[in-house]
């Protein structure tokens, strides 16, 4: 077996776009949901595959009907792949998150189903990490209150209750790649910041890690929360957490929706005991934009502002997010490159010149690649290049060998109680 060694996206696009593809373009399903950004749209388009997009979010019922058939599935936020969905696929080489996370989709089942995930983990860090500075000089001059009463056509100027930000302490709950941009932009406002996480982090600028939550929330002006959507972060954020902030303090979150419990944080925004809030996230949200679909504690409650999942809706963000998914899309199709995959084994390997590729998804067992490497010695195939890595329970290996053998090969490995999914690439 012979690894390759690591080559950039670029490089392997290119060897991706040089290949002959055994199955035509034109008749390669793609289903784009939630409005996925005309960048990512119009990649996939000018490669020749068939492109189906929406601008809604499907209900489990409409995605069991939608798959079938269906090549490829890319969504956001809001549209859920359920384990009982994936048992409706047929056909499904990839499913992409058009946003940083995975939760809407059973990874798990995914890996089983020998289906990788893509998502874009980074593209949108600068569009949330500006939404929290932005709201953090919003919090302190109460502008939400002072705009909802303009609109009323009442004029109350008054300097009681606002402050600056310069000289306030921020503290960062989880310092991945946004809540550390949101400590550098903040310093830059002159702003002290003191960070916590589960796991050591080398901090930016000036910012300084505290060793417990609590040291974070007793000390912190302002709190910003940066999380994943983890059992461990479910309602990490509820009335005991809260009643250890300082009187007067502000409470940020546009991570995950369950991380806060939002009636504890209403009573205390009414209480007093806070100042304020910003919310971008919630524990329930609707599937469509519409009127009178929105429901929360923390309508009506003093200096909150909330914004509808927005954190990474810019322009600039989802047109980056469009790109970066769609391009893993045209490399795992054109050349079975799984790089940056969430829950799949990350393979990539040059194209072999005159050779047909084979692409074998297995079951993490002992014993499988002596199996697969057996029919390849009793095919007579000549094996220019391999590339095998595994991950979890699924191991994935990419084959290039002589022409005349992939036939046999294939049909062979497909007999293969380990093997998962055997397909012939080109």
């Amino acid at each position: 077996m012979v690894a390759a060694g690591k080559r950039s996206a670029d490089e392997l696009l290119a060897d991706a776009k040089r290949a002959k593809i055994s199955f035509p373009k034109d008749k390669i399903k793609i289903l784009l949901l939630e409005g996925v950004a005309a960048d990512g749209i119009k990649m996939l388009k000018d490669e020749g595959f068939s492109v189906e997009t929406m601008k809604t979010a499907l209900t489990e019922a409409e995605l069991l009907e939608k798959v079938k058939g269906l090549h490829v599935l890319g969504l956001r936020s809001k549209t859920n792949v359920t384990a009982k969905v994936f048992e409706a696929m047929d056909k499904m080489l990839a499913i992409g998150c058009f946003c940083i996370g995975t939760d809407q989709v059973d990874l798990k089942v995914a890996q089983a189903k020998g289906i990788p995930v893509f998502n874009a983990p980074f593209a949108n860090t600068r569009s949330v990490a500006e939404l929290i500075i932005g709201n953090i000089v919003g919090l302190a001059r109460k502008i939400g209150d002072c705009t909802a009463a303009m609109h009323r056509g009442a004029w109350f100027k008054q300097a009681i209750g606002c402050y600056e930000i310069r000289g306030k302490t921020l503290g960062v709950v989880g310092y991945g790649h946004i809540g550390a941009q949101v400590s550098v932009l903040a310093e830059s406002m002159g702003m002290k910041v003191i960070y916590y996480d589960v796991i050591p982090k080398l901090p930016m600028g000036n910012a300084t890690q505290v060793a417990t939550m609590e040291e974070l929330l007793s000390t912190s002006d302002f709190v910003s929360l940066h999380v994943p959507n983890l059992a461990s972060t479910k309602e990490m954020i509820g009335e005991k957490e809260i009643g250890q902030m300082k009187k007067g303090s502000y409470l940020l979150n546009a991570s995950r929706g369950k991380v806060v419990v939002i009636p504890a944080l209403a009573k205390a925004l009414k209480s007093e005991h806070l100042r304020g809030c910003y919310v971008d996230v919630f524990p329930e949200e609707p599937g469509k934009n519409g009127e009178n679909l929105f429901k929360s504690e923390l309508m009506g409650c003093p200096n909150t502002l909330m914004t509808p999942h927005v954190g990474g809706s810019t322009e600039e963000a989802q047109s980056m997010i469009g790109k970066e998914v769609a391009a893993t899309f045209l490399k795992l199709i054109n050349s079975g490159s799984t790089h940056a995959s969430v829950n799949f084994p990350e393979v990539d390997l040059a194209q072999a010149d005159n050779s047909h590729r084979l692409l074998v998804t297995h079951k993490n067992v002992p014993g499988v690649m002596s199996e697969i490497n057996q029919v390849l010695a009793n095919s007579g195939a000549n094996v220019l290049q391999q590339f095998l890595s595994t991950k979890g329970e699924a191991g994935y290996v990419i084959i290039d060998l002589n022409v005349e053998a992939s036939a046999e090969v294939k049909q062979k490995l497909q007999l293969n109680k380990s093997c998962l999914k055997v397909r012939i690439l080109y």
